[in-house]
């Protein structure tokens, strides 16, 4: 039986922890990739070193030569320059979108029929670099940041309540940062909207922390930014896709019309599995639910413009 293939291209710390996750729950056998050497060897020799001890088999390689990548299901993109104290995420947008688009054409030139799971920042302009990179079909390229964004409002809806994070459900939509969309009304305890559970002011106090979780990270940490959790939700994409679970997460991908957006990648609830992104979910959104996602959208195109000058 073939095994799956999973290529991380960089090997920093959500990259390497993306690695960890997919090996040690023998999803798949690994192959770290970074341009610096003797960096993904040394991590992928270190993560094959704890298999006996947490008791999986999936290989995990470091590598900088896309040759020993050929043939992966998914490539997880998630090199570029980590964001500083300071910097905005479009600060980082030009020389990260050179670097995507780089390490695109080297994985999908050795692995024509993988899917591309993209996590470099800014996450939603990147997207469209790895698609045109790539020229992939739309089903084939979705970014990670609304499991991320849904996870964060999940963890202060139960940190305020006093509840199991696994009753707690949360739904985010639009762009990955500071115009993010999430919804209250939609966001539950155990089926019961957050909005009968606590007051207008602490679910707007939530929605702000969530839209300034990375941030929030960032300050304290002083150097680098969050990596268990995204390395986390790469690795819930990462599974519904192999395992064909179909699960309904909230993704970056190219909206063709729906939620009345044509053209831009934006995070909206999907289908994934097998195929990759199978259908989009679309939902009925209030006046002001609608607006800000616009909102969200038109901060997505000034990203794509730039890129474009």
């Amino acid at each position: 039986m073939k095994r799956n293939k999973v290529t991380v291209v960089g090997a920093g710390n959500v990259g390497a922890t993306a690695a960890q996750r997919i090996a040690e729950a023998g999803l798949a056998d690994v192959v770290l990739v970074d341009i610096v050497e003797g960096l993904p060897q040394g991590k992928g020799l270190d993560l094959a070193e704890a298999a006996p001890v947490v008791g999986h088999d999936a290989r995990v390689t470091g590598t900088n030569d896309y040759a020993d990548t050929a043939g992966s299901d998914i490539v997880v993109v998630t090199s570029g320059l980590a964001r500083q104290p300071g910097m905005s995420r479009d600060d980082l947008l030009l020389k990260n979108a050179g670097i995507v688009r780089s390490v695109v054409q080297q994985a999908v030139a050795h692995s024509p029929s993988a899917i591309l799971v993209i996590v470099t920042n800014p996450l939603d302009a990147m997207c469209h670099v790895a698609m045109e990179a790539s020229g992939f079909p739309r089903e084939r390229v979705i970014g990670m940041a609304g499991v991320l964004d849904s996870a964060r409002f999940r963890t202060f809806i139960a940190m305020e309540l006093g509840v199991s994070v696994e009753d707690t459900h949360a739904f985010v939509l639009g762009g990955h940062g500071d115009t993010m969309v999430p919804l209250p009304r939609y966001s539950t305890v155990a089926g019961i909207p957050i909005t009968e559970l606590m007051s207008p002011e602490r679910v707007a106090a939530l929605v702000d922390r969530t839209a300034r979780g990375g941030a929030e990270i960032v300050a304290l940490l002083k150097s680098g930014s969050a990596y268990y959790a995204p390395a986390a939700a790469t690795f819930e994409m990462v599974d519904s896709i192999l395992r064909d679970r179909k699960r309904v997460l909230p993704c970056a991908v190219l909206l063709q019309g729906e939620y009345g957006v044509d053209g831009l990648f934006v995070g909206v609830p999907v289908v994934l599995g097998a195929a990759g992104m199978e259908r989009i979910i679309e939902i009925r959104l209030s006046g002001d639910e609608a607006a800000a996602f616009q909102t969200s959208a038109a901060a997505v195109q000034e990203l794509v413009e730039t890129l474009r000058r």
